[in-house]
């Protein structure tokens, strides 16, 4: 194998697929990245046996082959080789030699038939959305997601799609994100699958705000978005998603309306002072004023008044600060709603007039 490419053109590939490799594996061959050159394209691909991701770029390719190349040190070369400079790749044998202007290098290589590849989806369904509204969707959700909980269906984020509407859900047990979107072209009847929390992550760093739409084909055990010249293919976890409508309240009829960065920044100052392991806060709600109190263990202490509209009897209530303070930086609104239905049960938060997306957090006992 043997081509020439630039090394801007040859580092974004590289750069798009480098998060799944691992520092440390169990497979030496997880390490390399899979290059395959053929015609006038070059792609490279990267997996941890969870997540697959493929990227392409054109390059001048003199001889096709397939190999493996330690990622880390190829992206490490290429990286801090000059810009504008060309890079020539030759195989021989189990070596791959760079050259790139006076610098020369020799990496080893392994076959590329060690490399595991994920089988083609079999009965897949397949959609499309624009990519920002699916960017969107994450953003506004992944951080309720579990960490490392032996309910190992919650450390993912669920997408549901049901007809014309796409949803993502993320909780941890204490609380829950929920957002949706509506698409042009839907699918038939309803479907369920979480995606783990490395997908999550790979995704939110591939994404962007453009208008182009992607692909997302399901299948009985993998998800693949295609984006522009990138492929991204993960394994989905194989559980049952709580019924997540079962934890909305519907019966919260307490709603207090405050203006949203007030509240994020009163917030913010006055777990300062809250304990470190639990973040408890204080809400102390009358019809126009919400005091907002944390105490620790050294008997310091945090205070907050802020201006709201509320309509309902006088309420005291205690949170995890943190969570409210991720919920609320998801919405775009100026103006929160809050709707309570008492001191012992779950408070419900979305932007002033928009359900489109919606927050529970689940009350503490201060």
């Amino acid at each position: 194998m043997k081509f020439e490419i630039d090394r801007e053109e040859f580092l974004k590939p590289l750069q798009a697929v480098i998060g799944v490799v691992e520092r440390r594996q169990t497979l030496p061959v997880l390490s390399n990245v899979l290059v395959v050159a053929e015609g006038n394209t070059l792609s490279l691909t990267a997996t941890d046996l969870e997540v697959e991701l493929a990227a392409r770029c054109e390059a001048s390719i003199e001889e096709p082959g397939r190999i493996t190349l330690p990622a880390r040190k190829l992206m490490d070369i290429v990286r801090n080789l000059p810009t504008a400079v060309r890079i020539r790749i030759a195989v021989e044998e189990d070596k791959a030699h760079i050259v790139a202007a006076r610098s020369r290098f020799t990496l080893a290589t392994l076959p590329a038939n060690d490399f595991p590849l994920v089988d083609v989806i079999d009965d897949g369904q397949t959609l499309a959305l624009p990519q920002h509204q699916l960017l969107a969707l994450i953003e506004r959700t992944h951080f309720s997601m579990a960490l490392q909980d032996v309910r190992y269906y919650l450390n993912g984020l669920l997408l549901e799609l049901d007809g014309n509407t796409v949803r993502a859900v993320a909780t941890d047990g204490h609380r829950l994100a929920l957002s949706e979107t509506q698409i042009a072209a839907g699918m038939e009847g309803q479907r369920q699958v979480i995606v783990p929390r490395k997908g999550v992550q790979e995704l939110l760093r591939l994404l962007s705000d453009a208008e182009d739409e992607v692909q997302v084909e399901l299948g009985s055990n993998h998800i693949r978005i295609s984006l522009p010249d990138i492929k991204f293919t993960s394994k989905l976890i194989d559980g049952r998603f709580p019924d997540y409508q079962r934890v909305i309240p519907t019966h919260a009829d307490k709603v207090m309306l405050v203006d949203r960065e007030n509240l994020r920044q009163a917030l913010v100052r006055v777990s300062i002072l809250s304990n470190e392991k639990y973040r408890g806060v204080r809400f102390d709600i009358s019809s126009h004023e919400l005091r907002i109190v944390s105490n620790n263990p050294e008997q310091e202490e945090a205070e907050e008044e802020i201006a709201v509209e509320f309509s309902g009897d006088h309420l005291e209530i205690g949170f995890n600060a943190s969570y409210l303070v991720d919920a609320i930086s998801a919405i775009d609104e100026e103006q929160v709603e809050m709707a309570f239905t008492d001191a012992n049960s779950s408070c419900l938060i979305s932007g002033h007039n928009n359900t489109v997306s919606k927050y529970v957090v689940m009350p503490m006992r201060l």
